[in-house]
């Protein structure tokens, strides 16, 4: 065990912003040797009250602020830009270190509304094709303060209060850059963050883990949190899929709606799989793919959220015609499905779903090879 005191001062500070309740009060007992109890006082101080300085804490007493001050902190993401698209969304481009920036994006519904999109990792590894995210390649998994910071700091935006009837956030989706099931440990404290009533205490159906497909993690997830799921499909059947989504090729179609239904069983009340589809022209959008996709999900109780394709630098793909958005949508209503068509928000920011790109130190190399590929279409000419 050690001891954290103020003649003792660490090089490498504890970040607390990111711990859970269990884990600050290992904190708080084991490594300061004070009562279980400061854990949630503490915890409070930093999600309902965005204090970040122990100073601020007034109720601590002053040996204990000492304690914190040389071992500890509460350090958010530095914000390097915020902007606000004419339809009220908000964008946020913070910086994480080693040179890279990740993004989240606050979408307001309504009068009482607020949905924020929050990222998990730096870049992303799936590169499925249809989004600009994965086309910068992959540098690294956010700890668990850089995601739960994106939230403390959108809440900072709206003045900090955490008023259960009146609350800045009232919805948050796993969704910004990255898969969070790769990086699951880290997204699921987060997350438990985000549900705590000493955190920010909102309601497992609001809030929203979205996955392209990582069959073993859903299970995982089952057993930890039951949070609202949502897939990342895109198509109605296997071949289509693996080209829009690669991971197809390890977890098929059939192992993931199987996920889907264990996960639904493990949950404590009725639940429906929300299942994105992005409407591509002319790739996925045809009346048969519909019917395809209508007969899939017959056994799933789900909604399907219809995204049209918002397009981005080197992408090839287009977004179809609003009739032909409306013919699909319309079979799926006439087949009995919740199929509503996703309002495209913060387009002029690029903050619509898929155009998150952040800023990634790319250890893939990706983003260079999509460069040199966009580059050879320009000058027509072929690679060596």
């Amino acid at each position: 065990m050690t001891s954290c005191n103020a003649a003792t001062p660490v090089t490498e500070k504890v970040n607390l912003l990111g711990k859970t309740l269990p884990q600050l009060e290992a904190f708080f007992v084991e490594e300061l040797g004070e009562k279980k109890f400061r854990a949630a006082q503490i915890m409070k101080w930093i999600h309902h009250h965005g204090v970040n300085s122990f100073e601020q804490m007034t109720d601590l007493s002053k040996s204990l602020r000492e304690k914190l001050l040389a071992c500890a902190e509460v350090r958010p993401p530095k914000v390097e830009l915020e902007e606000i698209s004419t339809d009220g969304t908000r964008k946020w481009v913070l910086e994480v270190g080693t040179g890279s920036h990740v993004e989240a994006v606050l979408i307001p519904v309504g009068n009482n509304r607020r949905t924020l999109c929050v990222s998990s990792q730096v870049g992303c590894s799936l590169d499925c094709s249809f989004c600009s995210t994965g086309k910068q390649g992959f540098q690294r998994n956010l700890t668990p303060a850089e995601i739960i910071g994106q939230l403390w700091v959108a809440q900072q935006s709206f003045g900090s209060r955490n008023d259960s009837k009146n609350r800045p956030i009232t919805n948050v989706v796993m969704m910004g850059m990255g898969e969070p099931l790769m990086n699951f440990r880290p997204a699921v404290d987060a997350m438990k963050i985000m549900l705590d009533d000493n955190g920010y205490g909102l309601s497992k159906r609001r809030v929203t883990l979205s996955t392209a497909g990582l069959v073993p993690q859903i299970d995982l997830l089952g057993d930890e949190v039951d949070v609202s799921l949502a897939i990342s499909l895109h198509a109605p059947n296997d071949e289509l899929r693996n080209q829009l989504v690669p991971l197809n090729r390890k977890y098929p179609i059939q192992e993931l709606l199987d996920a889907c239904k264990r996960y639904l069983s493990k949950c404590g009340d009725s639940r429906d799989i929300t299942v994105e589809y992005t409407l591509i022209a002319g790739v996925n959008d045809q009346l048969e793919h519909a019917k395809q996709l209508a007969a899939l999900l017959k056994q799933l109780p789900c909604k399907i959220n219809l995204i049209p394709f918002n397009p981005f630098p080197g992408s090839d793909y287009q977004r179809p015609s609003r009739n032909q958005q409306v013919r699909f949508q319309n079979y799926l209503h006439e087949q009995g499905y919740s199929a509503p068509i996703r309002m495209t928000r913060g387009d002029d920011i690029d903050a619509a779903c898929g155009q998150l790109v952040g800023r990634v130190q790319d250890k893939t190399r990706r983003s260079a090879r999509y460069a040199e590929q966009a580059l050879i279409q320009v000058h027509q000419v072929e690679p060596n």
